[in-house]
Formats: C-alpha cells, structure tokens, sequence
C-alpha cells in the first residue's frame, strides 16, 4: 500500500483539519510529518470547534490511529493543553494516539529564544509565532536537539540542564530585554513531561513501513502550507521545515516510490499571516469582506490574515513542486456576493511578463497581471450536490483545472464537516 499526502498550497490556513477529518474514514492511520504547535487544525462539527496543534486531525474518529511522525516538534506543555481539551469532550486517546521517538522536544528555553530572536529583528521580523519552532529545528540541525526517545533514558535530565544552561548563555547575545521565570516554565515542562509519558512511544519508521506491507491505508498530514517551506517557500519568510510532499519522506521514514496520492488544500482565495510579500494582497473593501466572511484571524496566534485574490501562478507553483493528483478547494462560499473576481494569472517581473514564481517577489520585483470571472450571489452553505452549484462558480473551478492541470475534487461551502461537496 502507498502512503497518501495532504498538503496546504498556500501560505498555510487552507483548512487541511477539515479535509483530514472528512478523509479519515478512509484510512487506517493519521500521520503528521512535520511542524509543530505553530499549526492550527481547525474541525467544527456536533456544535463544537476543534484547533489541534501538534495531535493529528483522526484523533476524532474511532477507528483510526494517529502517529506523530519524527518531523515534527512537540512542546510538552500545549501537548498537555491539547490532550486535556479532549478529554473535555470524551475523546478516548491513549489507545490511538502514538509519539515518534525521534520527534525532537521544544524546551522552554526555546520559547525565550524565539521571542529575544524575532524582537532583535525589528521592523525585519519575519513574523514568527514565538512557539519555540525554528530554535528547535536548529537544534536539531545543529545535533543539539532533546528527542522524545531521551525521556526513556535515565540521563535525560542531565541532557536538559545541559541544553538549557547552553540556551540561557545565547540569550546574553540578543541586546533585548526578555523577562521570564525559569522556574514557572520548567514546572509547566515537567508537567507536560508527565503527560507526554502516558502515551505509547514508537520507532514511527518501522510502524508505518510495517502497516504498508500488512495493506493499511495510511494518510501523511501536513501542517503550514507549501509557500512556507524553508526551501522552496517565499524565504526567509518561511517556517523552518519542509512542508512539501518531500517533507512526507523524510519526516515519516517512507520512501518516495511509496507515496500515492497527493491531495493539494488551496483557498478559493489567498490569505497570509504575518510578514513576507504577497502579491495579491487587498487593501480595499474586497479584501475586508473576505476577512470578514471568511472570519480570517489565525488559529493559533488570533493574528488578522491578509487576504488577496487567487494566485494561480503561485498555486501552479505548489502544483508541480508537490506533484499534486487533487486538488480541494476551500470557502467557495467565502467568495458568494461579488460582482467580479479576479484571478493573478502572470507577474510582471523586472519589465517581463512571467508565468512561474520567481526568485524574488517582493512589490518593488513584481506586479500583477489578472484574469476577471463574474461573481455568484448564491448561498452556497446549504448545497449538498455539485450540480447545484452556481454556473459561475463551476467556470471559475473549471479555469483552475485547465491552467493547473489538475482536477478540483472536493470544494468546501463552509466549516462543517457536513458541508463537504464531492465532484
């Protein structure tokens, strides 16, 4: 059996925890393969609103196992928030949700990095989440890092105090003031620490290489989204791993050859938390009304979203990087109520005209050149079947299809799982 991907083509925020949830019924195991507390999973259905952060989106459903891959960063403490919310709800956990050993820990002391790192920056700021995230990574680049396995070890407090005193000594570089209580912050860690110990750990390589060959049905989870991959994203605006289809390889331990279908989230717009370029950003009343309706605020740090028109040379982009077999496309009904819409479909890019994303496409590079589709007006949150959707809005789907080469099989019309339309 392969390994199906799910992936978010944007600048993140797509709505991968809804398509997750909705897909999990057809899967056996959940795997997250990279990221970490820095997503925001959003599910909402039985009344209730879900934001996972570091938990895989099939926590939800009974029969599915969930792993949390050796890619991803986990912070003890929100690990411990998110495990309690769902006990909140009755959601039985101990038995389906599994823990990476090679996943790498986020310390405190990160955090207070993080935070020192992005203020020394200023107006440059790359507008990080604070979360611990990239100082992690580099520790884990830089052969530094705590892993999930050193818990099992009887040193792993020593590898802690070791880190940590190694993190306090970097602060003193950073001419900022970041004021905190070690303290309060390792009694929180410990805690989390606790809680993490109440789950299974696994060699997540073997398990899943192992559930390949006994036929299960396995689904890679991505968090973030494609134009923030620390490579091929709008840099150094960026996360600090790879939120591509390669990231699936190395953050899950399986092959290329064994991935199979790759399902590509995209907005029927665009949005965009924090800093970096954005090229089709609004600034008019089109862009306040898909903040608006969309309800556009990031779940995970509350920060308003940009919003701007579809960017189908960015999207071709994440396409062809990804190899992406479907796409699905997100808050159609977001877009109900315009008279016209308009689709980037080439840049001009130091006085040429260009169809593929450059190296650089900061404002002073790059200017855009669009395509306009009449609007719809219909409500589109209580449409069940593809046929009922308005013409206008098919012709708009059928454009993407042609200029990606990619079929649109799933368009969202609002949060709810339910609200799920199949083509």
């Amino acid at each position: 059996m392969a390994v199906d991907l799910l992936l978010g083509l944007q600048w993140g925020d797509e709505g991968k925890g809804k398509i997750v949830d909705v897909l999990t019924q057809n899967y056996d195991i959940i795997a997250r393969f990279q990221g970490g507390p820095n997503a925001g999973h959003t599910l909402i259905f039985d009344g209730f609103k879900h934001v996972l952060h570091t938990i895989p989106s099939g926590i939800f459903h009974k029969t599915a196992m969930n792993v949390v891959g050796n890619g991803v960063v986990i912070d003890p403490v929100i690990f411990k928030k998110e495990l309690e919310n769902l006990e909140k709800h009755d959601i039985e956990y101990v038995s389906k949700l599994l823990i990476s050993r090679k996943a790498h820990l986020i310390l405190p002391t990160h955090r207070l990095l993080d935070a020192a790192s992005e203020t020394s920056k200023g107006k440059a700021k790359i507008g990080s989440t604070l979360k611990g995230i990239g100082p992690t990574y580099m520790d884990k680049t830089g052969r530094n890092g705590m892993r999930v396995g050193d818990l099992e070890l009887e040193n792993w407090k020593e590898k802690y105090d070791a880190l940590t005193a190694k993190h306090l000594s970097m602060l003193n570089y950073f001419d900022v003031q970041v004021d905190y209580n070690l303290a309060e912050l390792e009694a929180e860690f410990c805690k989390g620490i606790d809680k993490l110990r109440t789950l299974q750990f696994i060699d997540s390589e073997e398990y899943l290489n192992n559930a390949m060959k006994e036929k299960k049905t396995i689904l890679a989870e991505g968090a973030q989204g494609s134009l923030l991959d620390i490579d091929f994203g709008t840099y150094p605006f960026v996360t600090s791993s790879n939120t591509t289809a390669a990231g699936a390889c190395t953050g899950l331990g399986v092959a290329p050859n064994k991935i199979g279908e790759v399902y590509g989230i995209f907005k029927a717009y665009t949005t965009r938390v924090g800093s970096g370029p954005f090229p089709t950003e609004l600034f008019d009343e089109d862009g306040a009304t898909m903040g608006r309706v969309g309800n556009e605020f990031g779940a995970t740090t509350g920060r308003p979203r940009r919003c701007g028109w579809l960017d189908l040379v960015a999207l071709k982009y994440a396409v062809d990087i990804n190899g992406v077999t479907q796409l699905m496309m997100m808050k159609g009904d977001v877009l109900s109520g315009f008279e016209t819409l308009k689709v980037a479909t080439s840049y001009n890019y130091k006085g040429k005209e260009i169809t593929h994303l450059p190296y650089n496409i900061e404002p002073e590079n790059v200017t855009v050149n669009y395509t306009e589709f009449k609007g719809w007006n219909a409500d589109l949150t209580k449409m069940t079947s593809a046929e009922s959707l308005p013409k206008n809005l098919l012709d708009y789907i059928d454009f993407i299809e042609k200029e990606t080469g990619v079929p649109v099989k799933i368009v969202s019309v609002g949060p709810d799982r339910k609200q799920t339309i199949m083509r």
